[in-house]
């Protein structure tokens, strides 16, 4: 009903050239919408579905999705429902995980969020292990606290944990680390905290770790694992607009069923991805966004296939990219402030991927992702590659303009290629051009490349600081042994006099304020008339060996994200609440049995 209601008031009569009866047209239109929406009549995704006429089919999609992103909070009729008919498995259904589940300390208590809640929850049922929890607590205060109360933290800590005779004593402390405790000088207490938090953690995997085995907490977490594991398909989400599209299909919004959470969904077609031999590549991207676990990297939570694609569902990056607030937001290029607070987010999330072998290699301002809060994530790890042992890489990828000097010499590279990368983006940044082709200038390739490997950076603009013209310099070195980040092993790039505004920890923490906070009401996406479609490919016939990967493709729910998704939007509490009525089931996606119309 409501989509004939809609169809009915923009249907556009042949005749209509008034303003004012246009512009009724898209207010009546636009009303239905939210009326339809709020009223729960119908779910938003089939309003995007439902229009004829022009550019309206772009107001109503974005209309629809911005009034779905309002109410992913699981505050509604229909998402109560739906999880009024789930619950957690039985603990006797839980046999099989518990004897395939790897029992790896980090894994369990320190990377899965559900594993590190139900861990901390058993350590404070046994008096020894609570005051081991309270001490890394303190450490982690002491970490990201203000410059100005770090020093009283400190001899808190110090009195409180690690002097003999103490209340909070840790009794398990070696006996030498006990002798440098008792004998620790203000000049002394940041080390003997670092070894002391040391010996924690070898405490926590030993016997209290085992007895977390054998307990009721240990049992809870299986059962949310054997939920997590359940089989994922297209009918867990909501479908809503299209966001871009990338070589192998479209990106679009979409929205768990189950919890609210929304993401965007990157649909690889499949019959394409054979015809071009895209699957090695894909699957590349998918297990090196499985591997990945930092706040400044998009994150893969789920992977499946529906008939046509294959898809990976990550963090949906309502902000938009860094390219288009450089060009198309005020004045070219940013705010100084900004350009310092998405460089050190940046760093870290490139530090992130070296430290899991892997290496960018297309870092630009286009693949920089601003979040709601005005957070930044990189973007788009189809280039990215693993560093094998003894294996030299020599590839030329990346794109035109920010490539360094090794990767365009057709020289082997590693690491340092990301550096070079992150010096041409923050010059961007800065001067809303890069620093080998100036703003709107019409140059070919080969000149790019011979101002990248001949020319020096000049840096005109006067938004430059002396700070920022060095931290370029060093970034935009020819020579990889001269590039700062490269040029030994403790090359920190976060210790540059560029990053002194920024506590690291804290930064890390989620604990500083962005300086920029995108519009929520805008949709930073083209318009969806503007994303051409692809065309359909024909003659391309799938066999065993295409099935067997799909099958290696679609691995459901990623751990670490879906447990994240799970507590944020309170089915944690719920289903863990020991006065819930037990459902007597515990689908995990599929259809609400409901007399609501949902147009699927």
């Amino acid at each position: 009903m409501e989509k004939q209601l809609v169809s009915d008031v923009i249907q556009k009569p042949a005749h209509t050239t008034n303003k004012e009866e246009v512009q009724h047209s898209y207010s009546t239109a636009l009303g239905l919408v939210s009326h339809f929406v709020s009223a729960r009549l119908c779910h938003p995704k089939s309003l995007s579905r439902c229009v004829t006429w022009g550019g309206l089919d772009n107001l109503i999609a974005n209309t629809a999705y911005l009034q779905a992103r309002k109410s992913g909070d699981g505050d509604t009729k229909e998402m109560q429902k739906r999880r009024r008919s789930l619950s957690l498995p039985k603990v006797d259904q839980c046999r099989e995980v518990r004897q395939s589940i790897v029992a790896d300390y980090d894994n369990i208590c320190e990377q899965q969020p559900i594993g590190k809640r139900f861990f901390r929850d058993f350590l404070e049922t046994v008096p020894e292990y609570l005051i081991v929890r309270d001490f890394l607590d303190e450490v982690s205060n002491w970490e990201l606290a203000e410059d100005n109360v770090k020093s009283s933290t400190m001899e808190n800590m110090i009195t409180n944990f690690l002097k003999t005779g103490s209340k909070n004593y840790l009794a398990f402390m070696s006996s030498d680390l006990a002798s440098k405790c008792q004998a620790a000088t203000a000049n002394d207490y940041e080390n003997v905290v670092q070894l002391a938090k040391e010996e924690t953690k070898l405490f926590l995997r030993d016997k209290p770790f085992q007895d977390f085995q054998t307990s009721p907490f240990y049992d809870k977490f299986l059962q949310w694992k054997v939920f997590e594991k359940q089989p994922v398909t297209e009918k867990y989400f909501y479908e809503f607009r299209v966001l871009g599209k990338g070589g192998f299909g479209e990106v679009c919004a979409i929205q768990v069923k189950n919890t609210g959470k929304m993401y965007a969904c990157k649909k690889l077609d499949k019959k394409r991805l054979k015809k071009k031999g895209g699957e090695k590549m894909a699957l590349l991207e998918k297990e090196i966004l499985e591997k990945v676990n930092s706040p400044f990297i998009v994150t893969l939570a789920y992977a499946y296939e529906s008939k046509n694609h294959l898809c990976l569902v990550m963090s949906l990056m309502n902000g938009g990219d860094l390219k288009y607030h450089i060009y198309n937001v005020g004045e070219r290029g940013l705010e100084m402030k900004r350009v310092i607070y998405y460089s050190a987010q940046i760093t870290c999330g490139i530090l992130h991927l070296h430290s899991i072998k892997i290496v960018y290699r297309d870092m630009k301002p286009e693949n920089v992702l601003l979040d709601d809060n005005g957070n930044c994530r990189l973007s788009d790890l189809g280039l990215a590659v693993q560093v094998k042992e003894g294996k030299s890489i020599t590839q030329r990828a990346g794109t035109n303009g920010y490539m360094a000097p090794e990767i365009l010499k057709e020289e082997d590279y590693s690491y340092p290629v990301d550096w070079f990368a992150m010096g041409c983006s923050i010059y961007e940044m800065v001067a809303g051009r890069t620093p080998f082709k100036d703003f709107k200038e019409k140059v070919d390739k080969d000149e790019v490349k011979r101002r990248t490997l001949e020319d020096e950076v000049k840096f005109e603009h006067a938004n430059f600081t002396e700070e920022t013209k060095d931290i370029c310099r060093l970034f935009l070195a020819k020579k990889k042994e001269g590039r700062l980040g490269s040029r030994n092993e403790d090359d920190d790039p976060r210790k540059h006099s560029f990053f002194k505004t920024i506590n690291f920890h804290r930064l890390e923490a989620n604990l500083i304020d962005p300086p920029f906070v995108p519009d929520p009401s805008v949709v930073y996406a083209k318009d969806v008339t503007d994303i051409a479609d692809f065309s359909e490919i024909r003659g391309v016939e799938f066999d065993d060996k295409d099935k067997q990967f799909f099958k290696k493709f679609a691995t459901g729910a990623v751990p670490v994200a879906w447990q994240e998704e799970i507590i944020e939007t309170g089915l944690f509490e719920e289903l863990n609440d020991p006065n819930r009525v037990d459902s007597g089931g515990y689908a995990n996606g599929g259809e609400a049995k409901s007399g609501v119309c949902l147009l699927l």
